[in-house]
Order: C-alpha cells, then structure tokens, then sequence
C-alpha cells in the first residue's frame, strides 16, 4: 500500500443471489485511530473486490465483513513524489491544490465520448495527450449521440433485459473495466479525470432511465471507482437539457454522489443556459457554459469557489456556433479567463468528412493551433509565484457596490462615477465593451490582457515599494521581451500596437 495510490483487495465467493450491485460488502480501514469504512463491489467470475484510498501513510488493519468475511494489516508507504503522485485534487479558497499542498492549476480538454470508440482510436486519443498541456479531460460515462458521433459503442454499462430495457442490477464488467483502463493511463499521465455522470445526447434510453435506477447506477459506479485518486464528478453535461430529470432529481442524485463518495472529490453540475446553484454545499466549484468570459470575477465574488469555464465554445470549422472560432479566438478566451482568476477548458471541432472523427466528441488527434498557445500559458502561470487574482476595474467597482456603499460613493463621487451608476441594463453592454483583464499575485506580480486591444503605449501602475522586472508577452508568437528590469511605481510601456499582447510584473526584491 502507498499513499494516494488505490489499493485493492480481491476476494473470492459464490455469485451474488440476486442484484450484482446492491451487495452486503464492507471493510473498515484503521490508521492511528481514524477509521474509514468503504463498500466492496462485484466484479464478475467469483470476484469481488474493495478498493481504498490511503491518505496519510502509516499501519492500516482492515477488516472486510458481509457476505465474505476477512482481516489483516498492511503497511501503507509515503507517496513517491518523484513519480508525480500528490493525491486528489482539493479546492484551496478560489483555487485547487493537491492533497499534499501541491498548487494545480487545471489547463483541461473535452473528449466526451472517449472510451466509446473501438480501441485504436481510443490508443490514438491517449497517445495525442501526452504531447498536449492538458491535466484534466472531460468525458462521459454513457455513449453519446449527436452530430458527428454516431457510432456504436462497444460496451455498454449494463446488461440487457429480456424486454431490451437496461438492467441495471447488471452490470457489464467489459465496460467498467474498459473504463478503468482509462483512469490508470491518466494517472500514469498525471491527468484528473472529470468523469461526466449524466448527459442528454442519447438514443440508448440511458438519459431517460426512473430515478430509483439512476441512484442503483451510481452506487456502483462509486463503490468501484471512488477510490482512484484522479476523478471528478460532473454530474451531467448541460443538466438543464435532460428533460426526464427535475431540479429535484439533480438535487437528489447530488446529495447521494456526495454522500457515498468517502473520498469527497470534486463535485460540480455543467450547464447549457442556467448556472447550477454552485453555493450548495456539496459543490466544491462552479462548472460553468459561458461565452461572457467577463463575468467571472463576478461569479467567483457570488459563489466563493473556483470558477471552471469548461465550455468556451470549441476551436473548429463545424457549422454550429459554438464549433467555430478560431485558435487564436481560443487562446484569447483562456487568456481572459486565466487573467481574471477562473480555468478554461478547450475543445476543437474541425471536419473530418471522412471518418467523422471530431476531437471534441470522438477524440483521434489534434489539428489546431491552440493547443501550443496554452501550453504557453500553462508555463507562465505555472511559474507564478501564486495563484492570480482578479484585479477588477473602476467601473466594475462602482457595479458591484452594496445599495448603502452606493449611497455612500455618490456624496463625493465626480461625474463620471454618478454617470455610472445612473446607468440602468446599459450598464452591461457598457461593462462588456469597455472590460480590461488584470490579475495579480498579492504585490509578487500583476498581469494584463490587452486582448483585441491594439494599444501602442500604456501607463503601468505598480507599488513604489518594491522593484519590478517589466515583460511584454505576445501570446500568439508565444513570445516573451524584457521591456524593463527594474520599475517601480507608474512606468509608461511603450506596446507594438497589435492584439493578443499581455504585459507581466514580476517582483525582483
């Protein structure tokens, strides 16, 4: 046993009487007076087995109880950080980090229907991310149909019944296992898993299944695969489009991932056009469809957590759209988001008349020119000397005053801050024309996005207490020049007057 890494006990007995899912099988795991109790699931020829994740190392007894009863000890090892294992990923405030302290920082990609495809394809997709700067994938544990994914999968995750209805009482170990495979490759990888639950794209009947067998389903799915360190739980891929599912359902099927989870990963809903309501309790971020790029400062201020953007739309050549926008347009969106203290997720849409094979759905290979410029990205914020925080303008200031605050600005404020708030809905379309995207790190760095901008000078404002090395960053060319070693105080840049340039401040004492 090593820590962060699953450990599993495989156990021999008769096949269940009845339901394979709904199985009396538990083992309680004990550490220095801290007991953690898990359920075991069946895995199919007399198999059973109870997976479980060590988070502190030490001497672990562990008695397993229920249908198969047995008892022992095992030595649990100090994770290998060396091999890049740090354990699951947990929110820090309005950012994420390790179990052990390590910063992530999620630079995320979106293959939905990754392991449905026949195993060449599936090896060629993991294959391309190795050479990519994505730690976290999105995709879906049910097959997904829609435009350009019209295959047929090769496992599904349950058994058929006589009448051809899914029994979920039943499921297919082919699937799951095929589904593992993918897990372990992606921790090997050092990528999260942000496993999609539900989604609404289907013609299998899996997006309409009763609520008793949604919740059947996903006790399974728990008992099997929770204690792999690298998983996510997104409960659905646009909630707000599965008709057969009420807000009550979510609510439900929430509480009950939450509840069964003994590991407490990362839990959050995806939306199409309303947000989930990310103050919840159980939801540790907001997972969020947005095109306002702008707006999340503002939902990181509403809902105190992280902000994902994991669908910004994709970079493509499709007709919808929302798959087609350049990879320039798409590295502008990670920059935006990035800047403004939230994580963005790509995804590329190109024609593939052919094959049919589109990354965002099927996966295969990459094709646009993103990609390296997030890799770029990733670099820079990775060498930060913190997470970034947004710096929020003037005018966004005056916008998100308290009614009393309001009041109290108004007695002394000089006509253009009464002109703004005098502002009824203008006041949006004023803010998303006029929005400018700084972050900083404490008083260690600052950052801004110059974005479709083509200024040729600016007035940088910095601390007169320390000194700065000043660079100017084309995002683009991925190029980074030295305009000052030491600045401090206001500093007049002189800029190329073109787009996509960013300007970085890093303190030297």
């Amino acid at each position: 046993m090593r820590q962060y890494e699953m450990f599993e006990l495989e156990l021999k007995g008769k096949e269940p009487e009845g339901s394979f899912v709904d199985i009396d099988l538990e083992a309680v795991f004990s550490c220095e007076g801290e007991c953690k109790a898990v359920k075991g699931f069946y895995a199919g020829n007399g198999i059973y087995k109870v997976r479980f994740l060590p988070e502190k190392a030490g001497t672990y007894t562990w008695k397993v109880t229920g249908i198969l009863d047995q008892e022992g000890a095992e030595h649990c090892a100090c994770a290998d950080s060396r091999q890049n294992i740090h354990g699951p990923v947990r929110t820090a405030d309005m950012h994420f980090t390790y179990a052990d302290g390590t910063p992530y920082y999620p630079f995320g990609t979106t293959v939905y229907a990754l392991f449905h495809q026949e195993d060449q394809l599936t090896a060629q997709t993991m294959e391309s991310l190795q050479d990519t700067p994505f730690n976290k994938v999105r995709f879906c544990v049910f097959p997904k149909h829609y435009d350009f994914n019209h295959n047929e999968p090769p496992y599904f995750a349950f058994e058929k019944k006589e009448d051809g209805g899914w029994d979920v009482n039943r499921p297919c170990f082919a699937f799951w296992e095929r589904l593992e495979k993918i897990l372990i490759q992606f921790g090997k990888m050092g990528v999260q898993a942000d496993l999609i639950l539900f989604h609404p794209y289907d013609r299998w009947g899996f997006a309409k299944m009763p609520q008793a067998d949604n919740l059947i389903y996903l006790d399974y799915l728990l008992r099997r695969i929770a204690a792999f360190p690298n998983v996510w739980w997104s409960l659905a891929n646009e909630y707000d489009l599965c008709e057969a599912k009420t807000i009550t359902d979510w609510e439900q099927i929430e509480e009950f991932v939450a509840e069964h989870d003994p590991y407490h990963h990362l839990l959050s809903n995806h939306n199409c056009f309303k947000n989930w309501d990310f103050t919840r309790p159980n939801v540790t971020h907001a997972s969020i469809q947005s095109k306002v790029l702008n707006k999340v400062a503002g939902w990181r201020r509403l809902y105190r957590k992280p902000v994902v953007i994991d669908e910004c739309c994709y970079e493509g050549n499709i007709q919808h759209i929302w798959g087609s926008i350049s990879g320039r347009e798409m590295t502008y969106r990670f920059w935006r988001v990035v800047t403004m203290g939230g994580y963005c997720t790509h995804g590329e849409t190109f024609l593939d008349p052919e094959h049919e094979i589109l990354w965002w759905s099927r996966g295969g290979q990459l094709k646009g020119e993103s990609p390296a410029r997030i890799a770029f990205l990733k670099k820079i914020v990775e060498q930060l000397p913190g997470p970034i925080e947004p710096i929020e303008s003037r005018i966004m200031q005056l916008v998100n005053m308290s009614a009393k605050e309001k009041a109290q600005f108004l007695q002394q404020a000089d006509h253009f801050g009464k002109a703004i708030l005098r502002m009824g809905d203008e006041i949006s379309d004023f803010c998303n024309s006029e929005f400018v995207y700084q972050g900083h790190c404490g008083e260690d760095a600052y950052l801004t996005f110059y974005d479709r901008r083509t200024c040729a000078e600016d007035m940088l404002e910095l601390p007169k207490t320390h000194c700065y090395k000043v660079e100017l960053i084309d995002t683009w060319e991925m190029t980074r020049t030295v305009l000052f070693e030491k600045a401090c105080g206001k500093t007049k840049l002189s800029l190329p007057g073109r787009e996509g340039m960013a300007v970085l401040s890093l303190k030297t004492d």
